[in-house]
């Protein structure tokens, strides 16, 4: 099957992915835009798990306040290094993740963080993490993506181990 180049300078402006990389995708996908899509996420997630061994101590803490200053987000994101924490991407990614925890009211980050105790009454546990646990939750931006998508997919275009570290939500009167 050949490949435009139409086809993959869009999956690429799609996925912010390397051009090899999206053609690739598509090649192995023969050519299926969607089916490339998933491709790319799953290499991203292998990649990010590769990588998820090396220290990460630099990184920034995100603010932010939504409209009508009723509810706050402090967020804390590692990287390797100072560098990425200035990068363009990292920073959209610390400011997404931050308006999503606004907006989706995420109680933990991450499945392990769930005590057994908070589990005792849930019926559907699967659903309980996706509505509660960041990590797991539909990606507001782009709900054909989790929050760990998200992540892994910055993490293979970044090429360095980031982590979403801690945060904070508050609501005026809680």
């Amino acid at each position: 099957m050949k490949i435009t180049t139409e086809q993959i300078q869009q999956l690429r402006q799609e996925t912010s992915c390397g051009v090899m990389d999206c053609r690739k995708a598509l090649m192995e996908s023969q050519g299926d835009f969607k089916k490339a899509k998933e491709v790319l996420i799953k290499r991203g997630l292998e990649l990010a798990a590769k990588k998820a061994d090396r220290e990460a101590k630099q990184g920034r803490i995100e603010s932010y306040v939504h409209l009508g200053n009723k509810i706050g987000v402090l967020l804390e994101v590692n990287c390797e290094t100072d560098f990425v924490a200035r990068n363009e991407d990292f920073c959209r990614f610390t400011k997404d993740v931050a308006m999503q925890i606004a907006a989706a009211e995420p109680k933990y980050l991450k499945k392990e963080d769930v005590s057994k105790e908070d589990l005792k009454d849930v019926k559907d546990k699967e659903d309980f993490y996706k509505k509660n646990c960041l990590m797991d939750q539909v990606f507001i931006k782009d709900p054909s993506l989790t929050v760990k998508d998200y992540l892994a997919s910055l993490v293979a275009k970044i090429g360095e181990n980031i982590i979403v570290r801690r945060f904070t939500r508050y609501k005026l009167g809680e």
